[in-house]
């Protein structure tokens, strides 16, 4: 039976996964979650997963090959984490480790790979569409930032392409979205507003602070509180607010209408951004919504304005109909990736 190491790295947490290709699939032998901080570089936090998983097996395995998904820039086989002091390559990994063969790839590459290993209750169904085996899928991913990527199959297998699409201009669609672009351009003092700016988790705080100064709808006392600490809080290293978090929360409520106002205008910006990532590549393979807004806010994300803007694309429109849309609701599709990328190294 041949052994393989997947890690999902992140500067707060990393998870350890190992993983055995016995059967049809792979299948998950042992994993452990980490406090990345605690540890001074990724090598003795593998160590010691492996004698954490040995005497849980009750047998030492050695992996051949290992893959651990970074959560910042892999350049040259290399990755300095941004909130870590780790500096990782894959040769020093790989010697370290004892292992055949070692990756380093980006944490939204990662999700590319990982979307071919989901099942049927790891995904929220958007839109069915009509699936092309042979057509190229796409991935876009609304979190800290907005992450795009796409599927090409070559021969039989798929690789992953990363994308920057994410910092593409962002394209208002009404009146409103205009309004909200000038806001943006005069509270940072900046000459263009990219998509991300919008359509992430700082785009639905961005969205609710446009609403909430042009006085579109009364702001929740409770809401107004932790927005203010936030922002009091603004170029500390430690804050204890995510007010995106807060905002999509309170959406929920029928009472808070500036939340809902808020949501409901970046679904909208979202749904229009996968359409346009749509038309672009036509992936009628598949179109996942990945990153943990999607699935944090899926009645949202459902029942909101998000399938009506990425169809609405005036006379092209029809060309969307067929694509398969999904939501991904396993947060750990990008060490699914990790495993499914060793594998195949």
């Amino acid at each position: 039976m041949t052994y393989f190491l997947a890690g999902d790295i992140g500067g707060t947490k990393t998870i350890l996964r190992l993983v055995n290709d016995a059967g049809a699939k792979l299948t998950t032998t042992y994993e452990a979650q980490y406090v990345s901080a605690n540890f001074s570089d990724l090598v003795p936090m593998v160590q010691q997963f492996m004698a954490t998983a040995a005497a849980a097996m009750g047998q030492t395995v050695q992996p051949t090959r290992g893959c651990f998904a970074i959560a910042g820039p892999v350049v040259n086989h290399t990755s300095q984490l941004t909130n870590l002091t780790w500096n990782l390559s894959r040769d020093r990994l790989a010697a370290a480790l004892d292992l055949e063969q070692a990756s380093l790839i980006n944490d939204f590459e990662a999700i590319g790979y990982g979307v071919l290993g989901l099942e049927p209750a790891d995904l929220q169904m958007l839109q069915p569409g009509h699936r092309d085996a042979t057509a190229p899928i796409a991935v876009i991913g609304a979190g800290t930032g907005l992450g795009q990527g796409y599927l090409v199959r070559q021969g039989d297998r798929y690789r992953v392409f990363p994308s920057e699409g994410g910092h593409a201009d962002f394209a208002p669609r009404s009146e409103l979205e205009f309004q909200l672009l000038k806001y943006l351009r005069d509270k940072n003092q900046i000459t263009r507003v990219s998509v991300e700016r919008v359509v992430s988790g700082q785009g639905i705080v961005a969205i609710y602070q446009f609403l909430r100064d042009r006085g579109m709808a009364a702001e929740s006392p409770e809401v107004a509180a932790d927005i203010t600490t936030w922002e009091r809080q603004a170029g500390l290293a430690a804050k204890t607010i995510d007010p995106a978090a807060v905002i999509s929360k309170a959406a929920q409520d029928p009472g808070d209408p500036l939340c809902q106002q808020a949501m409901d205008l970046f679904v909208g910006a979202y749904g229009a951004e996968a359409g346009n990532l749509a038309l672009k590549l036509l992936p009628y393979g598949g179109l996942y919504i990945a990153g943990g807004i999607a699935a944090k806010n899926l009645e949202t994300m459902t029942a909101g304005p998000f399938m009506t803007a990425f169809g609405d694309k005036g006379r092209v429109s029809r060309l969307l109909e067929d694509v398969p849309v999904a939501i991904v609701l396993n947060p750990q599709v990008g060490l699914i990736g990790a495993a499914r990328y060793a594998a195949e190294l």
